[in-house]
Order: structure tokens, then sequence, then C-alpha cells
């Protein structure tokens, strides 16, 4: 992803509050903010144009984020009607992304929307409100102006407080394998072998990613921290994590929050990541990044 320049106006002076997010030389702009500024962000005049908008926030039982994503010819009518129509009790922040230059049509913003839901479903860090959507058709030249569109999307929404996508959005999310790049030799490889399992990953922008093809251990200790113990259910729902004779392996990488849940996952107890992940000549992370 190539460096940029980013302004972020704070319209009622609050970090959380209402705000605009430009990137330099791109004819894109965000306008987020929580619900209970809903009213403000309704009255803004760009919201009068066509979009895509992103409503997030918790689901109240499990913890997880939520993300629902929608595109609409007039942003600021269609969640109107989302906030007079429709329950959605985990929506309290809302992020839409608009043409500084009127130059969105409506294929162009349901192709957004389909990426962006698809990209969503892949990352398997949220609770995605929408079903995979196909989006919609564009010529070749749309589609590669489009890509790029979504780019800075995707590298927008971490400072607009949106982070599940962050590991997708390193690179252009349309590769046949959109991971396969973004852990450059220059991130040391740390590993755990411990309780007849072995797991590879590294540091990565929101925590700790264990690798394709890692083991972890099936039965978890009695004083395993129950946040890890529910993590091992979701993630054998979705599929991340399956279970093979008597360990579970990655189907594909997966970031968790730190070194220290990735490791208690892993050996199915509370660890101490910073220790228990060594690298090839028996360092700790800890040892390492002290350096």
């Amino acid at each position: 992803m190539q460096p940029a320049t980013t302004k972020l106006f704070l319209i009622n002076g609050s970090p959380t509050g209402l705000r605009t997010a430009e990137i330099s030389n791109w004819t894109g702009k965000a306008i987020a903010g929580p619900r209970s500024d809903l009213d403000d962000l309704l009255r803004r005049p760009e919201l009068q144009s066509p979009g895509v908008y992103l409503l997030t926030g918790t689901d109240s039982e499990s913890g997880d984020p939520v993300l629902y994503v929608g595109e609409a010819e007039n942003v600021s009518k269609r969640l109107k009607q989302h906030a007079k129509t429709e329950e959605k009790d985990y929506w309290v922040h809302t992020s839409a992304f608009v043409s500084k230059d009127d130059n969105l049509t409506k294929s162009h913003i349901k192709y957004i929307e389909g990426k962006l839901i698809q990209l969503a479903h892949s990352s398997k860090r949220m609770i995605v409100m929408n079903s995979v959507s196909s989006g919609s058709s564009l010529p070749e030249a749309d589609r590669a102006e489009m890509d790029i569109f979504i780019q800075k999307i995707l590298q927008l929404l971490p400072v607009l407080g949106i982070h599940q996508f962050s590991v997708m959005a390193t690179l252009s999310p349309f590769q046949s394998n959109p991971k396969a790049s973004i852990y450059s030799d220059e991130v040391p490889l740390f590993h755990i072998k411990s309780k007849g399992v072995t797991a590879s990953g590294r540091r990565s922008e929101e925590g700790f990613t264990v690798f394709k093809g890692s083991l972890a251990v099936k039965l978890a200790v009695k004083a395993c921290p129950a946040g890890v113990v529910k993590s091992r259910e979701r993630l054998l729902e979705k599929g991340v994590i399956a279970l093979n004779d008597d360990h579970f392996v990655f189907t594909e990488d997966y970031e968790f929050s730190s070194p220290s849940t990735a490791a208690a996952f892993v050996q199915g107890g509370s660890v101490n990541g910073l220790t228990a992940w060594v690298n090839g000549e028996n360092q700790t992370l800890k040892s390492f990044e002290s350096q």
C-alpha cells in the first residue's frame, strides 16, 4: 500500500464524534460519526449523493464486532430509513464514503458494496449482517478504478475506528491470495512447540497472526480464559480451524489481538505469549523486541 497523507477534520472537536476524512489525491471522502450524532450526519450535503456506508457496533451476547454494508444513490435518505424502520440494536457508528466529483454511479456503488461484503466475510473477524453479494458487473476500466477506490476506503477504515479489515487492507483485496505477501522477511517468524503441537506466526498490525497449517491442542485446561474457549468454538464454527484427530489445525492465517491470546489459543491455557513464542535461535519474542 502506498504512503498517503490523510486529512481528518473533527467537525465538533471530538475525536470520536462527527468527522470527515480524506486522502491526498483521492476523489473520495469519508463522513463518519456515532449514532448519537445521526441527525447532524444526515444533514451533511455530501451524503445527498451516491455512496456506500458501514453500520458498525458490538454483538450484545458474544461481544464480537458487527458490521452491515449498504449502498444508496442518496446515502442520507437511506440512513434515515434504517433509523426509522429497522431495529439494528448493534448499530452505534456510521461510516459513509462518497465521491467529491460526483463520479459514482449506481453500478459503481453496488460493485464497491459487493467487494466490501466479500472482504468482511473473508476476514472472519466480525459478524457480517449481509449475505455474500456478487456486487455489480463493470467494464474492465471501471473495475480497475473502483478497486483503487476500495483500497482507499480500506486505508481509511482504521482511522475511523474500524480495524477488522486491517489485515486484508495491506494489499489489493482482489488478489487470488490476498494474504500471501503481507508478511515479508523483515518481520521475524516465531513458533511454539508444546504439548505435541507446533504453531508459527508473526507480529502483525493488530496483534499476532498465526499461520495456516499451525496446530492447537484439542482440549483446553480448566483454567483456560473463557474468552479463548469461546474463540475456539467460534473459529471452529467459521472454519478457521478444523478438528484433525487429537488436535486442531488452522485452515488459514488468523490474526489474534495479542501474542498471549494467540499462544493461549494454541496451548489451551493461560500463557505469556512474549515468552512462549520463540524464533529460530530459540530467542523469545520478549527478548527479541527488547533489543
